[in-house]
């Protein structure tokens, strides 16, 4: 039997040899000595202090121990996917979930590198990215709505009246539509947004000003695009209920539903809400429409259209809205 060398160590007062059989223990005789020198208390000498048990000072050696126990960084700061997601945020306006999704859909970087979204949001509040929260402005705004408001005049149909097909997005051609300011002041322009509810497809045109007239001609140049399968493409549209909208009902001589939102009540257009905050990455508040073309507004919706979206699977928008439009031109 292979045993610890031999010493004398003090249990419960009395002196009495103690060995272990290291087979039984399945231990080398450094970590069997280790075990006995922690759970007994070898005899006193007669040089320096008296090796007794401190409440104490135990508490002391275990805050200093623990004071260097931490979790080991297991996100490299300077991955290839760090520094590709901050392109991508700075280039794109991408957030940070959209790069996890699409790398990870893509495999274009090794698992270990790619992180979750809540561990970058995480190293991002403690400053350990290139990147600073200003960057990603949307995560500063946080928004509750409230109770809905009843409105007492409606443009036409109310959105209480809109079936529940339209309610669950499971089919293609409801839209919501709605219109960005830049500068609220007098002669500036604006745009006339509207996006596809199921594909989240946006569309987006430069009007001059916010008025009925300006509306309508959008309108009239998107119904031109499609041509004879307008009303199959929009087959409803859910608007606000603002005084621009007041003759968005004569879309429906088109064959197109039409429903109003009420008054105060943006989140019950919530897609068409979500992309307006998605265009704000590209058009801050505050930010006047004179100094944009119709053409860019169409290269910053053709951005939005190319992000990768959780709700989609990480797919495009672009991608989904084409596959519809193959189904409705193909039969």
């Amino acid at each position: 039997m292979l045993q610890v060398p031999f010493r004398m160590y003090s249990l419960s007062s009395q002196q009495i040899p103690v060995c272990f059989d290291r087979k039984l223990f399945r231990a080398s005789s450094k970590n069997c000595t280790g075990f006995l020198s922690m759970h007994t208390t070898p005899d006193y000498w007669g040089r320096g202090r008296k090796p007794s048990y401190s409440a104490k000072r135990g508490s002391a050696v275990y805050r200093n121990n623990r004071s260097r126990c931490r979790r080991s960084k297991s996100v490299p700061r300077n991955s290839k996917f760090i520094h590709w997601m901050v392109k991508q945020v700075r280039g794109h306006k991408w957030s940070f979930d959209t790069c996890v999704g699409w790398a990870r859909r893509h495999k274009q970087f090794p698992t270990e590198q790619i992180p979750c979204t809540k561990t970058l949001y995480n190293l991002l509040w403690r400053g350990e990215l290139p990147i600073t929260l200003f960057e990603l402005p949307e995560i500063l705004e946080r928004k509750q709505h409230g109770k809905p408001r009843i409105s007492k005049h409606l443009n036409g149909k109310s959105i209480e009246n809109r079936p529940d097909e339209v309610n669950h997005r499971n089919t293609f051609g409801h839209w919501e539509s709605d219109t960005v300011l830049g500068r609220k002041c007098k002669g500036e322009g604006a745009a006339f947004t509207i996006v596809e509810r199921l594909t989240g497809c946006y569309f987006m045109l430069r009007i001059e000003e916010k008025t009925t007239a300006a509306i309508a001609f959008a309108m009239e140049q998107l119904r031109l695009e499609f041509g004879e399968h307008f009303a199959e493409v929009f087959r409803s549209i859910t608007t606000d209920n603002g005084c621009e909208f007041a003759a968005f009902s004569d879309m429906e001589a088109y064959g197109t539903d039409v429903y109003f939102a009420h008054l105060y009540s943006s989140w019950k257009r919530p897609v068409n809400e979500r992309s307006n905050r998605m265009l704000r990455r590209f058009l801050p508040k505050g930010t006047s429409m004179n100094s944009y073309s119709n053409e860019q507004m169409i290269m910053f919706a053709d951005e939005i259209n190319a992000m990768p979206r959780k709700r989609l699977g990480y797919r495009t928008a672009e991608e989904l809205f084409d596959e519809q439009l193959d189904i409705i031109y193909s039969t």
